[in-house]
């Protein structure tokens, strides 16, 4: 029996630190939203990996490069309909949408470490249409809020 613990609780934490990914949805309807990422905001530790799933087809994922993402991380864009991943190594607010739907407010945000000190960076983002402005200000908002 005590072989039989110490080998789950070994399993456990072998697994464990894979705990903290997440998984991102693009979805061309989320309830009464249209062109959506679900969730829209989602928190990770530095080192985890967003994994953005094309559960419908027409989307991709673009990181805002001017101001939309901490200092030094560079450019990002997936292919569009394709799944695609990328692991998070700088703390901080990354901002990102979907290239062919950015005007209609399919944009999301990942905070890696709890570190929100790029948010006044993050609020002078250029967003594309009224929509994204609008859902973004909400998005931030939450993100202020804890």
């Amino acid at each position: 029996m005590r072989l039989f613990v110490c080998a789950f609780i070994l399993l456990f934490s072998a697994t464990g630190a894979f705990a903290g990914d997440a998984t991102v949805e693009m979805l061309n309807k989320s309830g009464s939203k249209k062109n959506v990422f679900s969730p829209e905001i989602v928190y990770v530790d530095v080192g985890e990996t967003v994994f953005w799933k094309s559960a419908s087809k027409g989307h991709n994922v673009e990181f805002i490069s001017k101001k939309g993402v901490p200092e030094g991380v560079g450019k990002f864009k997936s292919k569009v309909s394709k799944d695609t991943e990328f692991k998070f190594d700088t703390p901080g607010i990354y901002a990102y949408w979907c290239t062919p739907h950015k005007a209609m407010g399919m944009i999301g945000f990942v905070v890696v470490g709890g570190n929100t000190d790029n948010i006044e960076s993050i609020k002078k983002v250029k967003w594309v249409g009224k929509k994204s402005k609008k859902i973004a200000k909400e998005l931030i908002a939450k993100i202020e809020a804890g």
